[in-house]
């Protein structure tokens, strides 16, 4: 384990580079890259859903990054399989570098076997009924007060409805979305919801387009609770677990959505002083 915990994204790049959290990366080869774009609309739903993700394996793990459209080609897998680990860690672009960085951190630290995880298992159902398990066990990890501002950076509808039941009042904010399925505006400037939140529920996205790092920073100066949904970047913000961090919910790949069988994520607590 390392000797201190990372403030920033890049020094937990840099502290992986060093060996601080297991063999070199140097060491280690990605077996495997694809890309994916799927669109999603629930049920009774009004939002489609578009999803771009980079998934790299590396022995037993998946890393993944999820990203804007246009940001990295598909023919980028073609020469990406074999290289190691250190060289997709330090590739110019940040998609291709988080996904690599995840990909090490869930293989030497897999999340199935992490003794500060609680397995919640999602069960075998329809898209919709999966969904609202999921994003209830993400909702479960707030602890807020009855009328408490929730910032939602990255919109999922369903954890929108997850915040309400959970007597919170959601303020969210994406860059693709306008409304939520209910009609609510959505704002894609981040700051807006962070200056009036009591709390914050951020999606791993928030790591593949640079925004964590900001996130991160204003929770830990105003003491905000900053829960992390994370699909994507999963072993990455748990990096951050009691850095800034108070819970995560981690689905590693193969994420809820794309099967209908019982999957499991895992929710992290950060342990308190």
């Amino acid at each position: 384990m390392p000797p201190s915990q990372p403030s920033s994204v890049s020094e937990l790049r840099q502290a992986v580079l060093d060996g601080a959290f297991g063999p070199p990366p140097r060491e280690l080869t990605v077996t495997s890259v694809f890309w994916l774009h799927h669109t999603t609309r629930l049920a009774g739903g009004r939002v489609t859903y578009r999803n771009s993700y980079l998934l790299m394996r590396s022995g037993d793990a998946f890393g993944a990054c999820a990203f804007e459209a246009g940001e990295v080609a598909p023919g980028f897998c073609a020469d990406a399989s074999g290289h190691t680990l250190d060289t997709l860690i330090r590739h110019d672009s940040a998609p291709v570098r988080i996904a690599a960085l995840d990909a090490y951190l869930g293989r030497v630290q897999p999340h199935r076997g992490a003794v500060n995880a609680e397995t919640v298992t999602l069960p075998t159902g329809t898209p919709e009924e999966r969904a609202r398990a999921r994003d209830a066990a993400v909702a479960g990890l707030l602890d807020i007060a009855p009328g408490a501002k929730v910032a939602l950076i990255g919109v999922v509808n369903p954890l929108v409805a997850a915040i309400r039941e959970q007597g919170g009042v959601p303020l969210p904010c994406d860059f693709n979305l306008r409304t939520t399925n209910w009609g609510d505006p959505v704002t894609d400037d981040m700051k807006q919801v962070l200056a009036g939140a009591d709390a914050v529920v951020a999606t791993g996205m928030t790591l593949g387009n640079g925004s964590f790092d900001e996130i991160l920073g204003h929770c830990r100066e105003q003491g905000l609770p900053l829960v992390v949904y994370a699909q994507t970047g999963s072993a990455v913000a748990r990096a951050f677990l009691g850095a800034g961090v108070t819970a995560l919910s981690a689905e590693p790949f193969p994420f809820s959505q794309f099967s209908a069988d019982a999957t499991a994520l895992y929710r992290y607590r950060a342990v308190r002083a």
